[in-house]
């Protein structure tokens, strides 16, 4: 374990009160505070993980730490579920993809008002956040459908970090390719939204990662943090005011935001957690472009929604309602 993961779970472990410290804790990695990952705050504040005897604690963690964390056994789940993936292709990590939030995936590109549809971008500049990218391979099997050439017709800029958006107001880009976040900022400053990639492409979203050791030696733990978070999805779906108002609190961002980011986003949310295999094969397909493999990942060396789909079914058996 890196001296910086250890520090930052020592950290949290202090700051804890003595009735969540007579849980069992669960370390969850998250990059980001983005709106698909409000099911764990509500899981929380609903006591859904109570229930289950767990203290689920948020890290925030960069991708890399956050899967050497989950490979060394310092935290139990990742929420960056794609670079997982990444990690099994290039070499065999003992990983898996256990949850799948969404069955479409939340990126969209915005362009300058001049620009009216896809197949206005040939001869354009496209703001990327980085060439192997999933979002960058999705756009290039996207653009020959409409004419474009990606290799020839799209000049890619790579973004930095920070302020994206002035370069597009600033005509250092024509498009980009965003998250939430960004998008919703974008619109309310005047750009157009020309290309919606979960309407073009079936692919999952939100994905959530855990250790092979981590299944084989805690199966209770694992089972009761999927069902604790399984109840939340299916809250989701049922209380919007609820979810929009842990979304505010998980965030910081107005009630508002969320509100508008649930009405948007809502019917992106998977049922029980799970895609269906040819979502899996979709996904793997990109998988292996950005890792540079050119054999066929098996879908049981990726995936794992057994627990999911269990839990899922005895749920619906026990008449279970939020």
């Amino acid at each position: 374990m890196t001296g910086a993961i250890l520090t930052i779970l020592l950290a949290l472990c202090a700051a804890l009160p003595a009735q969540a410290q007579n849980l069992e804790p669960i370390h969850l990695a998250l990059t980001t505070r983005s709106f698909q990952y409000v099911i764990f705050p509500l899981a929380q504040e609903r006591g859904y993980l109570k229930e289950e005897g767990l203290d689920l604690r948020i890290v925030m963690m960069q991708t890399t730490p956050g899967l050497q964390a989950l490979v060394s056994g310092a935290i139990q789940y990742s929420g960056a579920g794609t670079s997982a993936l990444v990690a099994v292709a290039k070499g065999g990590a003992p990983l898996k993809t256990v949850l799948a939030v969404n069955d479409k995936v939340h990126q969209w590109m915005i362009a300058r008002p001049g620009i009216a549809g896809f197949k206005d971008l040939k001869g354009k500049r496209l703001g990327i956040t980085g060439l192997a990218s999933a979002a960058t391979f999705m756009f290039r099997q996207l653009a020959p459908k409409q004419g474009i050439d990606p290799s020839k017709d799209i000049t890619f800029i790579t973004m930095p970090t920070g302020n994206r958006l002035a370069m597009i107001h600033s005509g250092a880009i024509d498009a980009m390719i965003v998250g939430n976040e960004d998008r919703y900022a974008g619109l309310d400053q005047g750009l157009k939204e020309i290309l919606y990639f979960g309407n073009e492409v079936k692919n999952s979203w939100g994905t959530v990662a855990t250790s092979d050791r981590f299944m084989k030696e805690q199966p209770k733990l694992a089972t009761g943090f999927m069902r604790a978070t399984l109840k939340a999805l299916r809250l989701l779906r049922r209380d919007r005011e609820g979810a929009v108002a842990s979304f505010a609190k998980f965030t910081k961002l107005p009630r508002a935001t969320g509100a508008r980011m649930y009405d948007d986003l809502i019917n992106t949310f998977t049922a029980n957690g799970t895609v269906d295999e040819e979502t899996q094969r979709n996904d793997l397909a990109i998988i292996a472009q950005v890792a540079g493999v050119n054999e066929t990942i098996p879908l049981n060396r990726a995936y794992d929604f057994s627990s999911a789909l269990e839990i899922d079914q005895q749920l619906n058996r026990s008449g279970w309602r939020p």
